[in-house]
């Protein structure tokens, strides 16, 4: 059931009348629940959660965003949008990474508090880890806690072989940032804030670089800019300073990998399963890969007629999975 701290959190978020807060509190009371196999009380929360946003949702739905692709047709080619109902229950973090997730939405939903005393929200984050430990997932979190549209940013349209061609349609996205709030999404920004010190850098990728770090800094908009990127290593040292804040993501551990599992197999009857087997063939693994593992094992339950999901199906799923090429290397696979 709750925790202490859980039930004075669903308290004082009612009284603050942050109701994302209480639905987010709600969502890690239904998978606490759900991990002490009190399954149907969980689906039930999650129900119930899921049918006060709906109605929220329609109560206070005003007219559709408007497409920033409207006023540039260029701009259809460049982004697309999405509206995500994702929130931050259905993260598994570490505790340090949902204390500053936290912060910044609590920072964004205050910015007129803050605007009174002179200062903004932070709106800047760069996100940086192996692939599959939750970057992209942020970004849908952030949009949808926030109530904002999700705007990716088409890397392979925006940057081309011809001079002056990449900074114009950048420009395009600054401009189309700062008509339309939104959550805005770099993904795999190294392609575009390589570090100009490189060996084999041209002209043309430092004249990019410099055109993306002057854009970040004239952007006084109120949207949300997110970079994200699996190897941080290759960004110009001179984009962190633009960044208000810096997540790093790493490979979920013991803990955090059964957080997944057992919210994926909520439905499902665990409460026999093998977990130091089961955790041992989780190691290495993103979270996307324990995902997609428990998802398969979860389909193999359902087809067999059963409702309890077994230490073998799930093993083997999780040991299908790719792993880093380091980590087959050191166990000879």
């Amino acid at each position: 059931m709750a925790t202490n701290d859980q039930l004075k959190a669903l308290v004082k978020s009612h009284a603050d009348g942050d109701d994302p807060q209480f639905y987010s509190v709600a969502m890690q009371v239904a998978a606490k629940a759900a991990r002490a196999g009190q399954s149907r009380f969980a689906q039930e929360l999650r129900d119930l959660v899921d049918d006060l946003r709906g109605r929220e949702a329609r109560s206070s739905r005003v007219a559709a965003v408007v497409p920033v692709t409207q006023p540039r047709g260029e701009l259809a080619s460049l982004l697309t949008v999405s509206y995500p109902s994702a929130h931050l229950g259905d993260l598994v973090l570490s505790t340090d990474l949902e204390g500053r997730l936290r912060h910044v939405l609590l920072e964004q939903r205050q910015r007129e508090t803050l605007a009174r005393h002179g200062l903004s929200p932070a709106r800047r984050l760069l996100l940086t880890g192996p692939p599959g430990t939750g970057k992209t997932s942020t970004a849908r979190v952030i949009a949808g806690e926030l109530g904002l549209p999700l705007f990716a940013i088409r890397l392979d349209s925006i940057i081309t072989k011809y001079m002056g061609e990449t900074a114009a349609k950048l420009r395009l996205i600054f401009d189309a940032l700062a008509e339309t709030r939104g959550v805005y999404l770099f993904d795999e920004v190294d392609a575009l804030a390589g570090d100009r010190a490189a060996g084999n850098d041209v002209g043309e990728i430092r004249r990019v670089l410099n055109s993306f770090l002057q854009f970040l800094e004239e952007d006084a908009s109120e949207s949300v800019v997110i970079a994200a990127t699996n190897h941080p290593a290759l960004l110009d040292s001179a984009l962190f300073r633009r960044f208000d804040t810096v997540m790093e993501f790493t490979l979920p551990d013991a803990d955090a990998a059964r957080a997944v599992i057992a919210n994926c197999l909520a439905q499902f009857q665990t409460g026999t399963l093998g977990w130091k087997r089961v955790l041992g063939a989780a190691g290495g693994l993103s979270h996307a890969e324990i995902v997609t593992a428990a998802e398969n094992a979860a389909k193999r339950t359902i087809l067999s007629g059963r409702t309890r999901v077994l230490t073998d199906d799930l093993v083997r799923a999780l040991n299908d999975r790719p792993r880093p090429r380091a980590r087959r290397d050191a166990t000879g696979a």
